[in-house]
């Protein structure tokens, strides 16, 4: 049944509610690069007199688990328990993650602790609910080998009652060939669960290792930037959909489009525009992240691909309505899709 028949159809919103009932029970693993999202929020009531910058009286500052460890947040606040495997600096920031890990009662062994690399911090500023600048403290270097041959090592004990992997790539150096190279072997092993899911949200530059996935994620900029043209219509969406389906040999593609909603193209050649349902856009931070947690999970309970794109835009209609890097609750979820 297509999106909006379903629409239409009251009694068929039920099944799609039950079975967000039971993401609690679906087994995930999400691999790639663990970022503290910080957040300085203020009020600006006039300019420097050094420079002409607006001067920040700062309130308050937020903290919140960012990159893969926020796509792991979101599928916490859908009803899941995600596995986090990635990197990070043997600092302070690295060690809060790790607590932070902690108390929301998730495991940590998946982490690797890299000496002499920092642990990623993207730091946003914000005043009268306006983000006015960003600054990164990061190293976007490869991570190190024997970091590599840990993160496999976990991934091929883990595996074996994984329903789905998700990567997770902010071009930090986590996700690259010997990384995935590796984990192709690992999913040809009799070991792992036949059924199981692999979606990417990807970054540009890195599009060659992800051939042969089920779905991946990109925006409709790096989903042009990979294709070489620009996203400007219709026609243009249609040609980048199909041409990465074919490059990448993978069975979907889901190009998010901001305010107009996301399209998603199928290996069997149907193509499914999906409008989006956020009534008002305060931040996207983040929003990529709650897409592909959203989606990963109706997958891993047993959602076809065009119901499981229609639970993350409405997961990821609700998270742009808020400021700051959010997560959308599965009861918010059902609640929204009850409402149409």
């Amino acid at each position: 049944m297509h999106t909006n028949e379903m629409k239409n159809n009251p009694a068929s919103k039920r099944p799609l509610t039950e079975a967000i009932d039971h993401f609690s029970g679906a087994r995930i693993a999400v691999l790639g690069d663990i970022i503290m999202d910080e957040f300085i929020w203020g009020d600006v009531s006039r300019i420097s007199p050094e420079a002409p910058v607006p001067v920040l009286d700062v309130e308050r500052e937020t903290r919140l688990l960012g990159g893969a460890a926020n796509v792991v947040r979101n599928m916490g606040a859908l009803g899941a328990e995600a596995i986090l495997c990635g990197v990070v600096g043997d600092d302070a920031m690295g060690r809060e993650i790790l607590s932070v890990l902690i108390d929301m009662g998730l495991r940590s062994d998946g982490i690797i602790i890299e000496m002499d690399r920092p642990t990623s911090i993207k730091t946003r500023v914000v005043a009268q609910n306006q983000q006015i600048v960003r600054y990164d403290r990061e190293t976007r270097a490869h991570i190190r080998a024997e970091s590599v041959h840990k993160m496999l090592d976990f991934a091929a004990a883990a595996f074996s009652e994984i329903d789905a992997v998700v990567i997770s790539d902010y071009g930090k150096g986590v996700i690259a060939g010997p990384l995935m190279k590796g984990l192709r072997s690992l999913l040809k092993t009799s070991a792992i669960n036949p059924k199981m899911v692999l979606t990417v949200d990807p970054k540009t530059g890195n599009f060659e290792h992800y051939k042969g996935v089920d779905v991946i994620t990109p925006n409709h900029h790096e989903a042009g930037q990979f294709c070489g043209f620009k996203i400007v219509d219709p026609k243009t969406l249609e040609k980048a959909g199909l041409k990465m389906l074919n490059t990448l040999k993978c069975r979907s593609v889901l190009i998010t489009q901001g305010k107009d909603g996301m399209t998603l193209f199928e290996r069997e050649g149907e193509i499914t525009h999906i409008p989006t349902v956020a009534k008002k856009v305060f931040d996207v931070t983040g929003a990529g992240d709650t897409v592909i947690s959203a989606l990963s999970l109706g997958l891993a309970v047993g959602m076809d691909l065009k119901m499981a794109a229609y639970v993350a835009n409405i997961a990821a209609g609700i998270v742009v309505g808020e400021v700051g890097t959010s997560a959308a609750t599965a009861e918010a979820v059902k609640e929204a899709i009850l409402k149409g």
